[in-house]
């Protein structure tokens, strides 16, 4: 067999903009889509083919908020073996690129974490894009279950780190009334994908930081100040801005339905993207974790400490599309791009993934009628689902 065989995925559901199509085929060759073509072409006759029995063929998912999984958290030890299994307990679920996410802890562990992340692309570890940095430059006032004791300014050598060449894109969420316009505007000018989060900032304040080169928003409408009548806050500001894109924890839990198609209904489509901000226990059997001293545990999909504080999620990707089509009640093709194309646009990584098109990277996530992930497919390479 030559090295990099052509193969062809037919026998699937292929979901474009308007929905499932059936009669298509997928190439492959190596870890790109070569093309879509009709079922009876002739490069058919040439090709390795797999058989989808008939399932969906959807773009693979891409998170951009992933603190942990299969029982490991990527601030207990950020290194190559941590992402790998992080990362492995994620594909079973469709995600096949991800943020992993260092929440709030010491210089020393940033920079390792940015380190670990590099070396990880370096060695292509299937399915690690980039980093996302949530932390420490966050308000007191919305911390969540972040360590406030660790929370400090951004020094020049934190800048550096941050805006040092990296392997991938690098995506910080920062609080704006707590870090200064030039300290902004400094990190997005550098390539920084800066977002905002765990934050007690007005609406003044947070316009102004989108002008200086915030893009986004962290988990919309969880740490940050509400939309009000006559002070519309950081969720305010961030429905009222036609450009920046709003991550979207969709279990349940976090945010009510009807407030999270308020968001969807208020920004621009392409801009609402689905996150899972997981812990530990996604992909693994231990409901149980510990985050900063305190025992965490995941009951019924919430993961909490003994207080109530919620603590990240027990979520993963094919449950957010899955909650996006029947709890939220969107398209399956909008669902997807939610988990696929914006996220990718939003990391800059549009051109190459999220989307199943000649050229593109052939990530896939193959799902059945109860979208549940029956296989998945990062750089051209099957996995079958475990769970």
């Amino acid at each position: 067999m030559p090295p990099n065989p052509l193969i062809a995925l037919v026998n699937g559901r292929v979901l474009g903009d308007h929905g499932p199509r059936e009669g298509l085929a997928v190439l492959v060759r190596g870890k790109r889509i070569v093309a879509i073509v009709a079922h009876d072409d002739p490069r058919l006759a040439d090709a390795q083919k797999h058989d989808l029995h008939g399932h969906l063929l959807l773009p693979g998912f891409i998170d951009v908020q992933v603190n942990g999984g299969g029982g490991l958290l990527f601030n207990d030890d950020p290194s190559v073996d941590t992402l790998r299994g992080i990362v492995e307990a994620h594909r079973q679920f469709g995600t096949t690129g991800m943020l992993p996410t260092l929440i709030t802890d010491t210089a020393d562990i940033m920079r390792a974490a940015l380190q670990a992340v590099d070396d990880a692309i370096e060695q292509r570890v299937p399915g690690i894009l980039g980093i996302h940095v949530e932390g420490p430059f966050l308000a007191n006032a919305r911390k969540g279950i972040h360590n406030a004791d660790l929370f400090r300014l951004p020094d020049d050598d934190d800048v550096e780190a941050l805006i040092a060449p990296h392997k991938g894109p690098v995506m910080l969420t920062l609080a704006p009334d707590q870090v200064p316009l030039p300290v902004i505007a400094r990190l997005a000018g550098a390539g920084v994908v800066v977002v905002a989060g765990h934050t007690a900032a007005d609406y003044a304040t947070t316009r102004a930081a989108l002008d200086a080169g915030v893009c986004g928003f962290t988990h919309l409408y969880n740490a940050m100040t509400p939309l009000a009548s006559r002070d519309p806050g950081v969720v305010g500001a961030a429905l009222d801005d036609p450009y920046s894109w709003c991550g979207l924890i969709v279990d349940g839990h976090h945010v009510h339905p009807a407030t999270l198609r308020v968001a969807i209904a208020a920004k621009q489509r392409g801009k609402c993207v689905l996150v899972t901000d997981a812990m530990p226990p996604v992909g693994s059997a231990r409901p149980d974790y510990v985050l900063n001293g305190q025992t965490i545990i995941m009951r019924d999909g919430i993961c909490q400490n003994e207080a109530g504080v919620l603590a990240g999620s027990g979520l993963d990707m094919a449950s957010a599309v899955r909650h996006t089509v029947q709890m939220l009640g969107l398209p399956l093709a909008e669902a997807s791009r939610m988990a696929s194309g914006y996220p990718a646009a939003w990391i800059g990584l549009e051109r190459t993934h999220g989307r199943i098109a000649a050229g593109y990277q052939a990530d896939f996530a193959v799902m059945d009628d109860a979208l549940v992930v029956r296989e998945t497919w990062v750089n051209g390479v099957a996995y079958p689902a475990t769970a």
